[in-house]
């Protein structure tokens, strides 16, 4: 099993290019499913999480092309073979479960296997499932499948989501488009990555207004048609390059980086001491002078704090003046990285869903397991200010969400190498 060897050695600079959106991809690629035509995205990032959408997909009869070096994604669903979403796949990766939607809309019937992916709390599907009965759909829990049809085809409604899930906003909104009549969804989940999948949605033909806002309002068609569509930056990796100068020191330019992303995250830097300024290019972000000032943070749903920058936030503020408190308010199950930071050096006390972190001068490498996809990352951004080696294992997580991880802190002057299990 892989592993990642980090030496803590001073300040970074350069650039660093940032993907398109994992979780804005991983929603538009079942989106080809709406439609018979071909469905084209360009600037999606090479992850294995990807290539498990893509196996699932394929599974389904649909065809999937990586080209350009797996930069654009070239996929097909005029002539799908299966309406069952197995098991064996879907247990990999939780964003499975954004199948279902799409093939209860244009097939009418769907089997899709309860979903996995990372060990950060249950994250159930009752909000889908609520969602997609709303619309006509029955929805019966057999042997750890999802049995769902919609015997007359689904139907337009008037449906208020108990919290504002991304998920069953994504699987409601595709599902509405091909349902007879108008469809009003409250309490929406408002991410740019489901504003991005409108945008793609439309640009099939779809009739959708309202996305970014808590109410979304789509009119069904009859059919959709392809499309070429751009993946939106992935603000979850814009922000942790942007915490590598933070922790380390020096200057770094995140290419493609915007501040409508992550508003609520720059403020928190802000408020920590680090400056964050706009250029032509993206984002360029650099350390004020000493140590960072420790801030509190909770995460909340978009356009709050990001669960997804949580763990690596926390990296931040271990070496933070101050004592900062973390509440973590999107998934239980979410702190798993204290205990290895704490194995660095770091003061960190959990209960419940709070942490409280006691900043320390510096911390210490040591040998370290990544937990989770954020976790693994959290870890090698503490290991680029610890003092000496920190060799962080298990870390197959980080493939699922960052590309080419080495050679983009490489480039920019950190000491980091991936060692072959």
């Amino acid at each position: 099993m892989d592993s990642i060897l980090v030496t803590g050695n001073g300040p970074l600079n350069g650039q660093i290019p940032i993907a398109g959106a994992k979780n804005a991809c991983l929603t538009l690629m079942p989106a080809t499913l709406l439609s018979e035509e071909p469905l084209t995205l360009t600037n999606a990032p090479r992850l294995s999480d990807i290539k498990t959408m893509t196996l699932l997909l394929q599974s389904l009869g649909a065809e999937v092309s990586a080209l350009q070096d797996g930069k654009v994604l070239a996929m097909s669903s005029h002539d799908l073979t299966s309406h069952t979403a197995d098991y064996d796949i879907v247990r990999k990766m939780r964003a499975s479960n954004l199948v279902l939607g799409p093939m209860l809309a244009r097939l009418g019937h769907a089997v899709v296997s309860l979903p996995g992916g990372c060990a950060i709390g249950a994250r159930p599907m009752d909000l889908h499932i609520e969602a997609l009965e709303a619309l006509g759909a029955e929805i019966e829990l057999r042997d750890g499948y999802l049995h769902a049809k919609a015997p007359g085809g689904l139907k337009g409604a008037v449906h208020e989501m108990r919290f504002a899930s991304v998920g069953a906003t994504e699987n409601m909104v595709m599902a509405a488009t091909l349902a007879k009549g108008t469809t009003v969804l409250k309490n929406a989940a408002r991410e740019p990555e489901i504003v991005d999948l409108v945008r793609c949605l439309r640009a099939m033909g779809a009739q959708i207004a309202g996305e970014g806002t808590p109410t979304i309002e789509i009119q069904g068609v009859d059919r959709l048609h392809g499309a070429t569509h751009q993946v939106v930056t992935d603000r979850i990796e814009l922000g942790t390059y942007m915490l590598a100068p933070a922790i380390c020191g020096g200057e770094v330019e995140l290419l493609g980086g915007r501040l409508d992303l992550i508003g609520a995250f720059v403020e928190k830097l802000d408020a920590a001491g680090i400056d964050v300024a706009e250029t032509d290019k993206g984002l360029k972000v650099s350390r004020r002078n000493g140590r960072v000032s420790a801030v509190d943070v909770t995460t909340e749903p978009f356009p709050g704090f990001p669960t997804d920058l949580q763990a690596q936030m926390m990296a931040l503020l271990c070496t933070a003046e101050g004592t900062s408190v973390l509440e973590e308010k999107i998934f239980e199950n979410r702190f798993m990285h204290a205990p290895e930071l704490t194995r660095m050096g770091a003061r960190i006390e959990v209960h419940g869903g709070t942490a409280t972190v006691r900043g320390v001068e510096r911390l210490k490498g040591a040998p370290v397991m990544a937990t989770d996809l954020r976790a693994s990352v959290s870890l090698i951004l503490a290991g680029l200010a610890a003092e000496g080696e920190t060799l962080v294992s298990r870390v197959y997580h980080l493939d699922r969400g960052y590309e080419h991880v080495v050679q983009k802190l490489e480039a920019v002057g950190a000491k980091i190498e991936r060692i072959k299990g």
